[in-house]
């Protein structure tokens, strides 16, 4: 009677056992169809990011040009070092973005517009990813893009006095580095690097 009882246990346990694997299977796939997409998303992020960044570099490297052409022939260039939420970026940072964004393997898809945040200039890029999420046990996955956005502000990085007078020569202080500016005697060359001037943070 014992081994029939054990035959009986076998037999009861086995269809278990396939159901516990077909579970743990299905659960894998999934977690890997969820791992798929995590990926797809960051990597989309990633290219916004940079897109982002590259688009506000390009408009603070034309923002100092700016500066330099305003120093000495207009009484108001004082204004550009504070970047007031009405000025208007150059639009001129579109191709960096595209670059960056296509050395990830996205294409810019909205912008890079302009923003306003927290009182400060900013561009917004949008971009898609030019990969997909891939072959899934999740139905229409393998066409799907993943898509992100980023926004790339800047802010300045110079102060001077309050009573600073534009037409003669001011002192800033551009986060513990001096730069001096006179406007009867200024060259571009005087001005540094546009780092140093104004800073380039995504936003939060």
């Amino acid at each position: 009677m014992t081994p029939t009882r054990l035959r009986g246990d076998t037999g009861q346990t086995l269809p278990i056992y396939i159901w516990l694997t077909t579970i743990l299977l299905f659960a894998a796939l999934a977690f890997f169809a969820f791992a798929q997409a995590a990926f797809a998303r960051n990597g989309a992020q990633s290219a916004a990011d940079a897109a982002a960044l590259a688009a506000a570099q390009e408009a603070r490297d034309e923002l100092v040009l700016k500066l330099g052409d305003a120093v000495g022939g207009d009484d108001n260039w004082l204004d550009w070092l504070e970047l007031p939420d009405d000025i208007q970026l150059p639009d001129n940072g579109a191709p960096a973005a595209e670059l960056l964004a296509a050395e990830n393997d996205s294409t810019v898809q909205v912008g890079p517009e302009y923003v306003v945040v927290d009182g400060y200039p900013g561009l917004r890029v949008g971009i898609q990813t030019d990969y997909t999420v891939g072959d899934s046990i999740i139905p229409g996955t393998e066409g799907m893009q993943a898509t992100a956005d980023a926004t790339a502000v800047i802010q300045p990085r110079c102060e001077f006095a309050v009573d600073a007078d534009p037409t003669k020569p001011v002192t800033l202080d551009c986060d513990g580095q001096t730069v001096n500016i006179d406007p009867e005697d200024f060259d571009l060359d005087d001005l540094p690097d546009a780092s140093v001037m104004f800073s380039v943070r995504l936003a939060e």
